[in-house]
């Protein structure tokens, strides 16, 4: 088999690599990884499995309880679809050893996954991934077939519970939002879901705050209607609509998985996870005397870098995956970590990226304004901008893949003197190869962790310098046309 474990898990394409019968296998090397690590332990682990609302994901999370409860793993399996961060609360609110996680996440709908979470609820690192992939290579070697259990007999025995993960969630966040800000508000909201797990979640706890709110895309629909389950401006077409039309004073949006969180301002402007990261972190420090280090991946906007060194706070920069954020949010206090892609926690919560509870904090910063979004992003650009970020994907043919070593090595053997009119300053190799320059602007290529496709991103003062990166970057890393 081919199966691997990329920056977060595994996924493939469903009824190509991604079928019942790998499934078994990848299960069978997750027990495999859970047994050797409670060998010493006389108490019976616990799994947490979740899904979302893909395509026979629900059949899928069935297999791997199965699998795991036929290895002697007490099994809490979710009763029905739900966001990522609700089933990583639940791993560390029972105190289990682990999850998984059925979604392809933001990823196309053909596609489907495994995620692997730890203890702590966040991902587990590239080594866990690998030892996974170790023990499929010798239950493949060896011919060891997958130990099932029967289903209804090991729900009837109890080692297969369902349960719902929303009300202990639900009683968590309360502690983290400030649920008297948003009562006291008069904001109008506008969710989008887009067809995600994230369906009734993020729209109940507003509802429940108080705040007049509604829904679109929040219906069962396992091919996402169509919709790339992406929070970001060309996907959210109807949210931007909507909410433009001046009947709403804030959209937001979640991923496939309600990990990532996107938003649209009253006057239909989409709003980037780079903004809101830096929405959050200046509103947790100016308003709530919040304190603690501020981590971001290689990817992230410089804006973040600007108010760190303004509150004296430590700045950590990371490769491309909450998995780096959550090993810093796991060694020290850690006030904000997040990524460009939308994925943003905070302190006193689980390491892990969470669109639900972004959501709502960025409803409370909105509220607690007495403003508006577009007004908070203005200032925003005023203080520490202007910023412009676009990112462009890039489409990689299934024979030729790139190779990330061979890439990095190309593009820093001949590192070009300016790029856009502007000085290259220094590079950075800690995910792909990161241009910086002297203007404060970057370019970054990378492939991605998690599809075939090679990501090229670019920040700069103004758009004309941002198109002019771009199309550096694609000429630099010799490809065609974006996605």
């Amino acid at each position: 088999m081919s199966i691997e474990f990329g920056t977060d898990g595994w996924r493939a394409v469903i009824s190509d690599e991604f079928t019942f019968d790998n499934l078994r296998k990848v299960s069978q090397a997750i027990a495999d990884w859970v047994l050797a690590d409670v060998a010493s332990s006389d108490v019976p682990p616990l799994m947490v499995v979740g899904f979302d609302t893909r395509f026979l994901s629900d059949r899928y999370a069935a297999v791997v309880a199965r699998v795991l409860a036929g290895n002697d793993i007490q099994v809490y399996l979710a009763q029905a679809a739900a966001p990522t961060p609700t089933i990583s609360h639940a791993i560390v609110q029972r105190q289990a050893i682990g999850g998984v996680m059925i979604t392809a996440s933001h990823n196309a709908p053909r596609y489907n996954g495994v995620k692997l979470k730890a203890s702590y609820g966040g991902s587990v690192g590239p080594e866990v991934g690998r030892r996974v992939e170790r023990y499929l290579k010798a239950n493949e070697t060896h011919e060891t077939a997958p130990r099932m259990a029967d289903y209804e007999q090991a729900l009837a025995e109890g080692r297969i519970q369902r349960f719902h993960p929303y009300p202990d969630y639900a009683e968590h966040v309360r502690h983290l939002v400030d649920f008297d800000v948003l009562r006291r508000s008069a904001l109008r909201v506008l969710v989008d879901p887009m067809y995600g797990s994230g369906r009734g979640y993020l729209s109940r706890l507003l509802a429940e705050a108080g705040v007049e709110v509604d829904e679109i895309h929040g219906e069962m629909n396992p091919g996402f209607g169509g919709l790339h389950p992406e929070p970001i401006g060309r996907h959210l077409s109807s949210l931007l609509e909507a909410v433009g039309s001046g009947i709403w004073d804030l959209g937001l949006a979640t991923d496939g998985d309600a990990d990532r969180i996107g938003a649209v301002a009253p006057s239909g402007r989409f709003v980037d996870p780079h903004c809101i990261f830096a929405l959050t972190l200046r509103y947790l420090v100016e308003q709530r005397g919040w304190r603690g280090a501020v981590v971001k991946t290689v990817s992230t906007t410089q804006m973040i870098n600007r108010l760190a060194e303004r509150y004296g706070l430590p700045l950590h920069e990371t490769p491309v995956g909450f998995n780096y954020i959550s090993d810093l949010m796991l060694q020290e206090r850690v006030l904000i970590g997040g990524e460009e892609s939308g994925g943003i926690s905070v302190l006193g919560h689980i390491p892990e990226g969470d669109g639900v509870l972004m959501g709502l904090l960025l409803t409370e910063i909105v509220a607690a304004s007495g403003g508006s979004l577009d007004d908070l992003v203005d200032d925003l650009m005023a203080d520490v901008g202007p910023c412009v970020y676009k990112r462009r994907d890039v489409r990689v043919p299934p024979n030729r893949p790139y190779n990330k070593q061979e890439m990095v090595a190309r593009l820093t053997a001949n590192i070009p003197d300016k790029l856009s009119g502007q000085r290259v300053a220094s590079i950075n190799k800690r995910d792909g190869v990161k241009y910086l320059l002297t203007g404060d602007g970057w370019l970054l290529i990378r492939p991605s962790g998690t599809e075939p496709v090679l990501r090229i991103y670019a920040e700069g003062r103004s758009d004309d310098q941002v198109e002019a990166l771009l199309r550096a970057g694609a000429e630099l890393a010799g490809v065609g046309e974006e996605m």
